[in-house]
């Protein structure tokens, strides 16, 4: 179907092309996560600690952090789905070239090719949803879209990890790989092509709803901060709390199904209080790290906290694209840059930041500095009244 011809409509009439979305959102999260699964065992394997280890998550936030923006800026003319099919072509390059790393240095250069196509994948795919539907449906389009990141964490990463634990990391990376592969065809076939929207936005008031942008893209970035000062070091955390290795991939099995509920939660209200949604997701994702932290290392109670912190941060991902696209600060493609961009600041700072507390005051610490830093988003947000609005 040409560009010109694709008008958005509604949820049903987008589906085919959401299906598609959703399907890549989930090889791409979990190619971005999988090494949180696996890292006690790429660490063992390559002669590293498991601080130096969880840098591989940073150096793949780092690429998307510098080069979401500019990438997206310069391919803006591009087709939006030969884009996005290309930055899929790029996943299963970086996971086949992980799959195969002789040592840390070829590992850290596959995991940083990866970071660029995911530069340019949730920048693209963010716009995607947003002109495949009308905009009445932008927050439950977005958060369909979301559940495939939901799903990369309660089905990819799991699965993946059981499968490295069982037949070794390699093999997970190698098997993703050719799963990234397969999606290139899913995605040429069912995705359809919609038109581009060029690299500038004006318009009366711009300056306030750019202003708007930056509030809501800050808040994205130390809320991110404080999850993944926690999560890049999960499979510690959770093995320093009893649990054995082979029950990692299990556990964030069960962690990645309660997201699911964050995510439905913020689907069913994004379009009706989208002000509500974000505070209830950040006040429980706060309170329940600092549970985390309280019952830290038993493990019942770890894993019963555990559980509240993923059931919250499911959601968050779909409520700040949805208020950043709603700003209407920049065009879709841009705005989805910001998020993107933001984002992996907080992916990659908070992999450094868990890595310092790990290194030094322990493990026990990770969940209060993921807390505080969570609190922080929660309070611009509480603050930033017309970026956060009581209705769409």
């Amino acid at each position: 179907m040409p560009a010109a011809a694709w008008d958005p409509g509604t949820l049903r009439q987008a589906a085919g092309g959401l299906i598609a979305l959703t399907v890549a959102t989930f090889l791409a999260v979990t190619t971005e996560m999988l090494p949180v699964g696996v890292l006690p065992a790429i660490g063992r394997d390559i002669g590293v600690s498991d601080s130096v280890t969880g840098l591989l998550v940073t150096v793949y936030a780092f690429m998307v952090a510098v080069l979401a923006v500019p990438l997206t800026l310069s391919t803006a003319r591009v087709s939006r789905k030969g884009l996005l099919t290309s930055t899929i072509v790029g996943y299963t390059i970086s996971n086949a070239l992980v799959a195969v790393a002789p040592n840390f240095g070829v590992l850290a250069a596959g995991r940083a090719f990866g970071g660029i196509a995911h530069a340019l994948f949730f920048s693209v795919s963010i716009g995607y949803a947003s002109r495949l539907v009308r905009p009445a449906f932008t927050g439950r389009a977005l958060a369909i879209v979301t559940a495939g990141a939901a799903a990369g964490f309660v089905l990819g990463v799991p699965l993946s990890t059981s499968l490295g634990n069982a037949a070794g990391w390699r093999a997970a990376f190698g098997v993703l790989a050719g799963v990234c592969a397969l999606t290139v065809v899913f995605v040429l076939v069912l995705l359809p092509a919609v038109p581009g929207g060029g690299t500038e936005h004006t318009g009366a008031g711009v300056g306030a709803r750019r202003t708007r942008l930056g509030i809501v893209s800050t808040a994205n970035a130390v809320v991110y901060l404080g999850q993944f000062t926690v999560y890049t070091f999960i499979s510690v955390l959770l093995l320093g709390a009893g649990l054995p290795e082979a029950g990692i991939g299990p556990v964030l099995l069960g962690l990645g199904a309660v997201g699911l509920l964050g995510t439905w939660f913020a689907g069913s209200m994004l379009d009706r209080r989208p002000r509500f949604v974000v505070l209830v997701l950040l006040s429980v994702l706060t309170l329940a790290l600092v549970a985390v932290g309280l019952v830290f290392p038993a493990l019942g109670g770890t894993l019963a906290a555990a559980a509240f912190w993923g059931a919250a941060f499911g959601g968050v991902a779909s409520v700040f694209q949805t208020a950043a696209i709603r700003t209407r600060g920049a065009t879709p493609e841009v705005v989805g840059a910001l998020v993107n961009s933001t984002a992996n600041i907080g992916i990659g700072g908070g992999a450094a930041i868990g890595a310092a507390v790990l290194a030094g005051p322990g493990a026990g610490w990770l969940p209060y500095a993921g807390a505080a830093l969570v609190l922080v988003g929660l309070v611009i947000v509480l603050v930033a009244r017309r970026s956060f609005p009581s209705e769409p």
